[in-house]
C-alpha cells in the first residue's frame, strides 16, 4: 500500500510537469524564424492565399490563445498534423519512436557492458593497467562527438573493410520488413521467424549501437568508479576486510551499495538519448523520431516538434518513476 500511495503521489505531479514542459517548448518553437503557411504554399503563393491559410491554422491569433487551443486539442488526443507528411503527428510518432527506442536501448545496454566492468575493475585494482586504460577512456569518451565517431566507423568498417552494411536505414533495400508487433525490428523478425530480416536488422544495428555505447560508456564508467571508491573505503568494507572475507565478496557488497548511483546515471542517459541520438540517426538514415523532429524544426513544422517533446517528456518521467521503484527494491534503507 505504501508503494501504491507513493506511485499515486508521483503521478499527480506528472500532468503539471508536462504542461510546463509543453509551454516552454511551445514558446521556443514559435520563436523559430519562418512562416509555416509560406512554406506550405510555396514562394509563388499570393499574399491572400497565405493570409487565408494562416487564419485556418490559427497563426494570426495571440500566442496564449494558440497555446490554449493546442492544450485543448491534446486533451482529445489530437497532436495536430504534419504538413510535411500530411499525417497526424501521433501516427507518425508511433511509427518512428520504436526505431529510436530500439537504437538507444541497445546502445545503453552496450554502454553498461563497457562502463560498469571497467569502473568496478578500476576501483578493485587502482594501480593496474585496467585503471589507467579506464582513466584515458573516460576522458576520451567525454570529449568524443558521437556523429564524428559514427562517420569514422562507417569509413573504416563499411568503406575500407566492407564488413558493415551501408548506412541506409534499419534494413537492406532487398529485405521485406515483418509486420510490426513491438516496433523493435529485431524482436519483430524473431516473432515472425524471418531470419534473413533478423540478420539484416542486427547487422544494421551494430555500428550505430557501437557509436552510442562507446560515447555513453564514459559517464557510466566514471560514476561506477567514484561510487565504488566510496564504498570500498567505507567502514563496512574495512570491517569486512578485517574479518578476512574474500576480496571478491567485499567488492560484490560494495557494488550492491553503489548501484543506486549507477542506476541514476543510467536513467538520466536513457532519457537524454531519446533526443541526443538524433545526429547518429541522421548519419545512419535511421528514420527515427529524433530525425523526424529535426526535420520539423528545419521546415517550421511545429506540430512534430511539440509532439516529440511531449512523448520524450512522458518517457523520461516514467523512466524516473521506474528508477524510484527500483531504489525501493535494492536499498532497504528506503523501505525502512
Amino acid at each position: 500500500m505504501n508503494i501504491i500511495r507513493y506511485i499515486g503521489k508521483r503521478l499527480l505531479f506528472i500532468v503539471p510537469q508536462l504542461i510546463g514542459i509543453v509551454l516552454v517548448c511551445f514558446i521556443l518553437v514559435k520563436a523559430i524564424p519562418g512562416d509555416p503557411a509560406t512554406l506550405m504554399l510555396g514562394p509563388m503563393a499570393s499574399d491572400e492565399s497565405i493570409s487565408r491559410l494562416r487564419r485556418e491554422l490559427g497563426l494570426e491569433k495571440p500566442l496564449p490563445v494558440q497555446f490554449l487551443i493546442y492544450i485543448e486539442n491534446l486533451t482529445r488526443g489530437d497532436m495536430g498534423k504534419s504538413w510535411q507528411t500530411t499525417k497526424p503527428v501521433f501516427d507518425d510518432l508511433l511509427l518512428r519512436l520504436p526505431a529510436t527506442l530500439e537504437l538507444i536501448t541497445f546502445g545503453l545496454l552496450g554502454a553498461l557492458l563497457i562502463g560498469i566492468p571497467l569502473g568496478v575493475m578500476s576501483a578493485y585494482r587502482k594501480r593496474g593497467i585496467i585503471s589507467k586504460v579506464a582513466d584515458y577512456y573516460g576522458l576520451f569518451a567525454g570529449a568524443l562527438p558521437d556523429f564524428w565517431l559514427a562517420l569514422v566507423l562507417i569509413l573504416f568498417f563499411y568503406t575500407i573493410l566492407g564488413l558493415a552494411p551501408s548506412p541506409i536505414g534499419r534494413l537492406d533495400l532487398t529485405v521485406i520488413a515483418p509486420a510490426q508487433v513491438t516496433g523493435f525490428l529485431t524482436v519483430d523478425c524473431l516473432i515472425a521467424g524471418n531470419w534473413r530480416a533478423f540478420r539484416s536488422a542486427a547487422a544494421h544495428l551494430v555500428l550505430p549501437v557501437l557509436t552510442l555505447a562507446l560515447v555513453n560508456a564514459g559517464p557510466i564508467l566514471k560514476m561506477t568508479l567514484s561510487s565504488m571508491d566510496r564504498m570500498l573505503s567505507a567502514h563496512f568494507s574495512v570491517y569486512e576486510e578485517l574479518c578476512g572475507l574474500p576480496r571478491l565478496m567485499i567488492v560484490r557488497n560494495a557494488f550492491r551499495n553503489a548501484l543506486p548511483s549507477v542506476i541514476t546515471i543510467v536513467s538520466v542517459l536513457y532519457g537524454y538519448l531519446l533526443g541526443g541520438a538524433v545526429l547518429v540517426e541522421i548519419v545512419f538514415s535511421w528514420g527515427g523520431a529524433g530525425q523526424y523532429a529535426v526535420q520539423g524544426v528545419l521546415n517550421s513544422d511545429f506540430n512534430p516538434v511539440l509532439g516529440f517533446v511531449l512523448f520524450s517528456s512522458v518517457f523520461s518521467l516514467f523512466v524516473y518513476l521506474a528508477v524510484d521503484l527500483i531504489y525501493l527494491v535494492i536499498d532497504p534503507r528506503i523501505r525502512g
